[in-house]
C-alpha cells in the first residue's frame, strides 16, 4: 500500500490582480508550489458576480496550494491583513499526499 502523508490545502478566492502578490507571500513562507485556477462566476456574501470578458476587470482566481503546516500558517498568517480589504474567501482543509517531499 502506498504510504499517505497529511498536508494541508489551501484556497483563496483572489482578484486577478492580487494573485501574483499571493504567490510572493506563498513563497515567503516557504511554499514552493501553486495553481491559478480561473473562474468564471459566483455568488456569495456580496451577491452574485460573473467576469467582465471585456475588461477583465473582474477576473478572480482560485489560488491552491498544498504545505506543510508550519509552512500553511505562516502563509495564512500573511494573508490576514488582505481579507477585508481585497475580500478574500480562505479555506485550509487537510489532505493526503503520496510524495510529502513535493509539499
Amino acid at each position: 500500500m502506498i504510504k499517505m502523508t497529511e498536508r494541508e490545502r489551501i484556497e483563496v478566492l483572489v482578484d486577478a490582480p492580487l494573485a501574483p502578490q499571493l504567490a510572493r507571500l506563498a513563497l515567503q513562507a516557504g511554499i514552493t508550489g501553486h495553481t491559478l485556477i480561473r473562474t468564471d462566476s459566483g455568488q456569495g456574501h456580496s451577491g452574485e458576480w460573473s467576469e467582465d470578458l471585456i475588461s477583465g476587470a473582474t477576473a478572480k482566481y482560485l489560488f491552491l496550494t498544498v504545505a506543510n503546516s508550519e509552512s500553511a500558517t505562516r502563509f495564512l498568517d500573511s494573508l490576514e491583513p488582505l481579507l477585508e480589504s481585497h475580500g478574500l474567501v480562505v479555506l485550509r482543509s487537510i489532505v493526503d499526499v503520496i510524495r510529502p517531499e513535493r509539499f
